[in-house]
């Protein structure tokens, strides 16, 4: 047999709570000694741990009273509680869900002001392609690594990293104006820049991730029409430099 006290401190509410719940009927213990003290058995701390869970699932005290009552051993109210939980975290998670959509929808560079991102980007302001982004992407760990470390990123950081591009994107064109086969050494370093600029900058970018990024510069037509705009072919030859460079090394 366990003492008001006792009970109180294994279920972790107040020698108050036990008293009003004895008022009301919800929990009386079997027994009280001649003095009139509470003493609370096991049933009672099956019966305790019941109310508490109706408690946390919502229900008021009157409702668990009624839900008591009832009958039902202590499987069935286990089973019932299991069962209202279970929704009660589907219901969470759907909430959860929604709110980190809503974080998501805080695109990258969003402590630049619409002046700063317009200096930095220009017409090509990559919030623009942010929908289209998280659904291909949303669900990988280089998207969630690029918004956690862009969403920190400040006017300065993003002309550091537009300069970093134009240079390397230069650097590129250079050599295949020079002749440099894309698989030489000139053309597969410029690759390795490139390809260590997005590790650094955005996301893990290993040398098997870069070709995926090669064959995207020349599937999709934006990409392509970007590196060919700087140089009439250099989107063939930014991608035959980058898969080159993951053979030298071991890829």
């Amino acid at each position: 047999m366990y003492s008001v006290g006792q009970v109180a401190r294994y279920a972790g509410v107040t020698v108050r709570t036990l008293h009003h719940y004895d008022e009301i009927g919800l929990l009386s213990p079997r027994e009280r000694t001649r003095t009139g003290y509470r003493r609370y058995g096991e049933a009672d701390l099956t019966r305790l741990q019941q109310i508490l869970f109706y408690r946390e699932l919502g229900f008021a005290l009157e409702e668990i009273t009624a839900v008591l009552a009832d009958g039902g051993d202590a499987r069935t109210h286990l089973h019932r509680q299991h069962r209202l939980l279970v929704e009660r975290r589907e219901r969470v998670q759907r909430m959860i869900d929604a709110v980190e959509r809503a974080m998501e929808a805080d695109t990258m560079g969003t402590s630049l002001t619409p002046e700063e991102r317009f200096e930095v980007f220009g017409e090509n302001d990559p919030e623009q392609y942010e929908p289209e982004v998280r659904q291909r992407w949303g669900d990988t760990e280089a998207y969630r690594q690029s918004r956690a470390r862009t969403r920190a990123y400040t006017k300065q950081d993003w002309l550091e990293i537009k300069q970093e591009t134009e240079a390397i994107e230069a650097a590129f064109a250079a050599a295949a104006e020079a002749g440099e086969p894309a698989d030489g050494d000139v053309a597969t370093g410029v690759a390795e820049r490139h390809r260590l600029q997005i590790n650094d900058r955005f996301y893990d970018c290993s040398h098997e991730f870069h070709t995926g990024l090669a064959d995207m510069y020349i599937a999709d037509e934006r990409f392509a029409a970007h590196y060919d705009e700087i140089r009439p072919g250099l989107a063939e030859y930014v991608h035959d430099a980058i898969k080159a460079n993951a053979v030298r090394h071991g890829n």
